[in-house]
């Protein structure tokens, strides 16, 4: 066995090992926590970067297969798609690590906290390497029990019932995920995951197809927060800034959208899924979802739940954007899969320093924290206006491909969509932004719970958050350049239309 074999399982297991060491380590002992919590992100990073050079630049193919039973595998596989979302898991874990590991410097139960940290990264990384649906739904259940004690953390009330709310979503979702697999399985053989899908040509019926495809939609619907399988969702923001960073950005919804991705493109095709009239529907619930969202997070007074419904709306870009059959559209839908998540999670790294700095949770309580905290402020003004879609900024460069493809594919509604929603965008970011920089500072109700010094923060609370802004920043500037997650998704399309896999 060569390192095509051992890379993809070191790379999914570099977590798995330092959270297991994590569990037994005192609360005191702070240094040995963090030099394990950094170790495990760094490595993971490193064999990330050794994946992606393999992959794009010698042409190497990954694959680390374990026969479990008769014919079900544990099929772990680098293709072009998980590479994208292998590269964001790996670049953005290692940013929150230092941002937890600020952010939960006095709270108890850190090793608790961290030990169940990296068992959700391993979980993100199975679900980005799954080769197979047994794969997936193997990890996919894996990152709903490893993220409920983060969710529920802080041991409230309040948290307890978010906690419970967000098992009763996410169980129930992976059930009807699983019946969907076990069905599709039983008809058509064990399904392994090929860019243009492997079920138009194998004999089933349409109408069983479609079922199938109902049922697997509504489980990858719960995670991925399509109306109306959303409401855990804002409820979950009772988690620490850390939590609600990846679950963002991340890990839950991300790999609801992500399965979704995968589901379309790999399993049926999108050629084959438009000729079954699937996803006209598909995209018209998006769209709703689009609307929804935003509109419940113009309603929201608590910053992280108006950030929330954001997600909601935003992450149905993907959505909207793999029910669209076109080349420009697929692009958008892939490349906004790492542009909301680099934009999210800037935008919650704020809101927690906020937070932890100020004691300030609500919008209102904003005004004028600018002058007092300049450099958080910058960063999520950044991210609000990627969101909004202001050039050139990550977010611009998503909904301007989005666009381009509902035209390309003569839906001419779903340009609409995307400027209603810039218009709602807008309305939710702007008036932050507004009180943040010109309003007079309400210091009457800040708490200063951190000393001020040389920084306005603690530097593992500031530089994630300037570093993630940055990042989107530069992903919208340099969205041509060959290294841009751009240029990843259009190989990924070039592939899905121009190489005959479609």
């Amino acid at each position: 066995m060569n390192a095509v074999f051992w890379i993809p399982l070191l790379t999914l297991f570099s977590s798995f090992f330092t959270g297991v060491f994590i569990f037994f380590l005192r609360e005191d002992q702070k240094v040995l926590r963090t030099i394990l919590n950094m170790l495990g992100a760094i490595i993971k990073l490193i064999f990330t970067a050794i994946i992606f050079w393999g992959t794009i630049f010698a042409g190497i193919n990954y694959e680390t297969r374990f026969t479990v039973i008769a014919d079900i595998e544990l099929l772990l596989r680098v293709d072009l798609i998980s590479l994208m979302f292998v590269s964001l898991s790996a670049v953005l874990w290692l940013i929150t690590t230092v941002y937890a590991i600020g952010y939960l410097e006095r709270s108890p139960h850190r090793s608790r906290f961290f030990g169940f940290f990296s068992l959700c990264v391993t979980a993100t990384m199975g679900v980005a390497l799954a080769g197979n649906l047994f794969t997936f739904f193997i990890f996919y259940e894996m990152l709903t029990l490893a993220t409920y004690p983060l969710v529920v953390h802080r041991g409230t009330r309040e948290s307890l019932r978010a906690g419970r709310n967000y098992l009763l979503y996410t169980l129930s979702g992976g059930a009807l995920f699983l019946a969907g697999i076990v069905w599709l399985e039983s008809v058509a053989g064990t399904i392994e995951f090929q860019l243009g899908g492997v079920v138009a040509g194998a004999g089933i019926a349409d109408g069983v197809l479609i079922s199938i495809f109902i049922l697997m939609m509504a489980g990858l619907g719960v995670k991925a927060a399509i109306v109306p399988l959303h409401s855990w969702l804002p409820q979950a923001m009772v988690a620490p800034a850390p939590v609600s960073a990846l679950l963002h950005a991340v890990a839950v919804v991300k790999a609801g959208a992500y399965g979704i991705v995968r589901l379309v493109y790999e399993v049926y095709g999108i050629v084959f899924a438009a000729q079954l009239g699937i996803l006209l529907p598909l995209a018209i619930l998006a769209a709703i979802t689009i609307i929804y969202g935003s509109l419940r997070a113009l309603a929201q007074d608590d910053l992280k739940r108006r950030l929330a419904y954001s997600t909601v709306s935003q992450l149905s870009y993907i959505t909207l954007g793999v029910a669209i059959l076109g080349p420009l559209a697929s692009i958008g839908a892939l490349v906004h899969l790492v542009h909301q998540g680099l934009m999210k999670i800037t935008l919650f790294f704020c809101a927690g320093n906020f937070t932890e700095t100020l004691g300030v949770k609500r919008i209102d309580e904003l005004d004028g924290i600018g002058r007092r905290m300049p450099w958080s402020m910058t960063a999520f003004t950044i991210g609000a206006f990627g969101m909004i879609g202001v050039p050139p900024l990550a977010g611009f460069v998503s909904k301007w491909y989005l666009s381009l493809g509902g035209l390309e594919a003569g839906m001419y509604w779903v340009p609409l969509v995307f400027v209603t929603s810039s218009v709602l965008n807008a309305m939710y970011f702007l008036p932050i932004v507004y009180r943040g920089w010109f309003r007079p500072p309400r210091e009457d109700v800040w708490k200063e719970l951190i000393p001020r010094g040389p920084l306005e923060t603690k530097w593992t609370l500031l530089a994630p958050a300037i570093a993630t802004a940055i990042l989107s920043l530069f992903t919208g500037l340099f969205a041509g350049s060959w290294l841009s997650p751009l240029a990843l998704a259009e190989l990924i399309v070039l592939e899905m239309y121009v190489e005959g896999r479609e």
